[in-house]
């Protein structure tokens, strides 16, 4: 999936506790210290309180809880919890599920076979989504119709039904705008979170 050229570029840098690496925030995670002193994950970006940065990768915030990096980072005794890593992947999960519903609701976003072959085939689709368990027969004729057309395929049938309002959803397009950058840039994240 090559999306570097569908995702705006962004000048705030943060830098990462855990290895140091500057970058822009679409690259990092953003956790806070929360009332209790836990620690939460803070995909959107929108929650209070200083900003503890690492880098968008599974291992990093696993390195993150062994190496007791959100104490250091917080100067304070923190509670971190031990599936930390895990609770990060739903939540980006849960925001790509979201990010694509929103574009249903706002009629950007269209799913079945025959509904995603009538906009790819009008030049009206700015991605293709594809289930991650669907047939590859069905993404391949898809992807044959548009092959420069960036294909998101980070979520199951199942939780790609739930941004449809539907038990399972196999095959959705994106219409251009901003919700379709947005979907872009959030999948681009799973994609490297999950990767590492």
């Amino acid at each position: 999936m090559t999306l570097a050229a569908t995702v705006p570029t962004e000048t705030p840098l943060r830098r990462c506790i855990v290895t140091g690496t500057t970058g822009g925030k679409g690259g990092l995670v953003r956790f806070v210290v929360g009332p209790d002193a836990h620690i939460v994950p803070d995909v959107a970006g929108k929650l209070p309180g200083r900003g503890l940065w690492v880098e968008c990768r599974r291992d990093v915030v696993r390195e993150a809880v062994s190496k007791r990096s959100f104490q250091r980072a917080a100067r304070a005794q923190v509670v971190v919890e031990g599936n930390l890593d895990r609770q990060v992947e739903d939540l980006l999960t849960r925001r790509l599920i979201d990010l694509i519903g929103m574009a249903r609701r706002v009629g950007l976003a269209v799913q079945g076979f025959v509904k995603v072959r009538a906009v790819v085939e009008s030049s009206q689709a700015a991605a293709l989504i594809a289930a991650s368990d669907g047939a590859e027969d069905g993404r391949g004729k898809l992807s044959a119709l548009a092959p420069a057309l960036p294909c998101i395929d980070a979520l199951t049938a199942a939780q790609l039904g739930r941004a449809f309002g539907r038990e399972v959803a196999v095959h959705a397009a994106l219409r251009p705008g901003a919700l379709a950058v947005a979907v872009l840039s959030e999948a681009q994240r799973l994609r490297a979170y999950r990767s590492a």
